[in-house]
């Protein structure tokens, strides 16, 4: 499948980091990094209370240039990983690395700590300079976590003990489910390709992958379970140390977010849910069954089989890109031209797609696995929204590069809905046009509904095994139903297969509470995409400017000159409303 798409040879060239796991500068950096963290601490440990705008700002610039060392030679041993994760050496490199960086962290942590702890009228005094303009945003949020931070000391046992353990489990869960296989048909096929299959045309055959992937997680069941477990204590604990209040909080926290707008998002999206239930009530209809099964969900419509090869996929995103901004074409276009990609299916190669900043003294880099489906188009547009953003922002420097992930979803579901919106405007069969607004409403389906509906899962074995101690294989599969059901009203027959598949989701072992950012952005993006089409004059240079501003200020401050108030109660209602729109409008068409 992946031979005829055209992605075979599209690897990405990783020179611009190191020529490979044996380069001389990686050794060079990392030494160097080190040496430097060295001196840095030498120079300012017990001193940062009493340093003047102009030296503060001094000290956090040698900060950066360390961060920068060090967070080029991670991304290079990350991404030659992840091309592999079946090998040893690259997993050993992957592994020293990681030991690097708890010991670079131990050497630094004093600087944010002692700034955190900082006399509150000398900080105001300090942060009110202009010799710290560049740097003022990244010190307020430092200072937020003054009240879950520990001693120096305290904090240095964490991060050496965090190598062996937290980031242990993370890497043997990564390789695990990458040296994965699951038999279908007598092939040995890895994640990526019998979770493709959910997609089929063939209902038998989407029905053979579920089973085959179910009997392959079952096969790791008492694996994962005991990963999950394990993390689960390991985030209690942490929490527990930092005086956090719930399991969620710190996440919060991290994406600038108050508690309680998390909960007004989560209450109005599973409030809700009788959109998806009015949905999958007229795919069954489409479908022609009577019955739609768990592994029914993305089937497509007959009209919508056709593949994409590699050429046409890029195509279609630069073009949508530029349409909507020229300098977002050009960009995109860099990823292609200079090799920042690797789309490849190829074993041993993890599963899913990303995009990873890298350092802003470098360029992103594009993970994924293509094979041609339209849906692979939408993931192309979707972390090449991802890579734009990121490329954009690398002049905030790497303190202030990164949003938090409310809002570092933006740009890729923007992206996907430029691609969207070209593709729907080129087509003129009405069936195939029905079928693309399907593909659309599921995925956003997916990212909205679905991700809320983990979210509440997520909610469920956080709680549970804080209050019940060490959770069962089946007690997960329990809540995991119970979340699962909710959502689908009864639209949807969930088989007791079904039950297993909360074992495989990697953002529950990654970044727990990462999912409802999901929801965040989408809903995000639907209120700025509307803004667009009503007042399409000074919107492109306005997003840009957005983009370009990174994490530089807090997002309510970063939006407002698209028009849009996050602090709006009635905010989440409006991407719903949208979300029902299309099912709508895909309701209507059916009826052509």
């Amino acid at each position: 499948m992946s031979g005829s798409a055209g992605a075979d040879e599209v690897l990405w060239n990783l020179d611009d980091l190191y020529g490979g796991g044996d380069d001389p500068r990686l050794e060079q950096d990392l030494s160097e990094s080190m040496q430097r963290a060295q001196r840095f601490a030498a120079a300012y440990r017990g001193r940062v209370s009493g340093l003047g705008a102009a030296e503060l700002a001094g000290s956090i610039g040698e900060y950066e240039q360390i961060l920068e060392l060090s967070g080029k030679a991670g991304t290079f041993t990350y991404l030659h990983w992840s091309t592999n994760t079946e090998d040893p050496a690259r997993g050993a490199l992957l592994q020293r690395l990681q030991e690097h960086s708890s010991r670079l962290q131990q050497q630094l942590l004093f600087f944010e700590l002692e700034w955190a702890h900082v006399d509150e009228a000398r900080a105001e005094q300090l942060l009110a300079d202009p010799d710290l303009a560049r740097y003022r945003f990244w010190l307020i949020l430092t200072r937020r976590y003054r009240p879950h931070l520990l001693s120096e000391a305290e904090e240095k046992i964490l991060a050496e003990k965090s190598v062996t353990g937290r980031s242990a489990w993370v890497r043997f869960f990564e390789e695990v489910h990458s040296g994965a296989r699951y038999t279908l048909e007598g092939q040995k096929l890895p994640q990526q390709s019998i979770l493709t299959r959910l997609y089929d045309p063939d209902r038998g055959q989407r029905q053979r992958a579920a089973e085959a992937f179910t009997e392959g997680l079952q096969t790791m069941r008492r694996v994962n379970t005991y990963v999950f477990n394990n993390l689960l204590a390991d985030k209690a604990s942490d929490d527990g140390l930092r005086s956090y209040p719930s399991w969620i909080s710190a996440r919060n926290l991290s994406n600038q977010i108050a508690d309680a707008t998390v909960e007004a998002l989560v209450g109005a999206v599973t409030g809700r849910y009788s959109v998806v239930a009015r949905y999958y009530t007229l795919k069954k209809r489409l479908l022609g069954i009577e019955e739609l099964f768990d592994y029914d969900r993305y089937a497509p419509l007959p009209s919508a089989g056709r593949r994409h090869h590699w050429r046409e996929a890029k195509t279609t995103v630069v073009e949508a890109y530029t349409g909507f901004l020229p300098e977002m074409g050009e960009i995109a276009e860099s990823f292609f031209a200079k090799r920042w990609i690797d789309a490849a299916v190829r074993p041993g190669k993890r599963g899913g797609a990303y995009s990873h900043g890298a350092v802003p003294s470098v360029h992103p880099y594009i993970f994924m696995n293509y094979e041609g489906t339209p849906r692979d188009v939408m993931t192309l547009a979707h972390e090449l929204g991802h890579g734009v953003h990121q490329y954009l922002s690398r002049g905030q420097g790497i303190l202030s590069a990164d949003t938090p992930l409310t809002t570092a979803e933006t740009a890729s579901v923007f992206g996907e809905m430029l691609v969207f919106q070209s593709m729907m405007a080129a087509e003129q069969d009405p069936q195939i046009r029905l079928s693309m607004l399907v593909q659309k409403i599921e995925d956003t389906f997916a990212t909205v509904f679905r991700q809320t509906a983990m979210n509440r899962f997520e909610e469920a074995i956080h709680t549970a095994r804080r209050s019940d101690g060490e959770l069962t294989a089946e007690r997960f599969s329990e809540l995991w139903m119970e979340t699962q059901k909710e959502m689908f009203q009864g639209s949807v027959t969930l088989t007791e297969s079904y039950g297993i598949w909360w074992s495989y989701i990697p953002h529950f072992i990654h970044s727990p509470g990462y999912v409802y950012a999901y929801a965040f952005g989408e809903l995000l993006v639907l209120a700025l995409y509307a803004r667009y089409r009503e007042a399409p004059e000074g919107f492109p240079s306005a997003y840009r400017e957005l983009l370009a501003s990174g994490g530089s200020n807090w997002p309510e401050e970063l939006v407002k000159p698209l028009g849009v108030d996050l602090k709006d109660p009635g905010f989440w209602d409006k991407g719903l409303g949208m979300i029902e729109e299309f099912v709508a409008q895909a309701e209507s068409m059916a009826e052509m």
